[in-house]
C-alpha cells in the first residue's frame, strides 16, 4: 500500500478492510517519514504494532 492510500483510508468514514500478515487490522496512525503505520487487530485486543506500510494490503 502507498502513503496516499493510507491517508485516504484514515480520512474515510467507510469501513475499509486492511490486512497485515493475513490478519484484519485497523490503521491508527501514519508516520510518513518512516513509511510506517501504527495498527491494531480488529476485535477485542488493543495491542498496537508499528508496521511498514508496504506490508499492508487492502482487501
Amino acid at each position: 500500500m502507498n502513503i496516499n492510500r493510507v491517508k485516504q483510508i484514515l480520512s474515510s468514514s467507510a469501513d475499509i478492510e486492511v490486512k497485515y500478515n493475513g490478519a484484519s487490522v485497523w490503521i491508527d496512525q501514519l508516520n510518513e517519514e518512516g513509511h510506517t503505520a501504527t495498527v491494531h487487530l480488529r476485535g477485542p485486543l488493543e495491542e498496537r504494532s508499528v508496521v511498514d506500510i508496504g506490508e499492508l494490503i487492502e482487501d
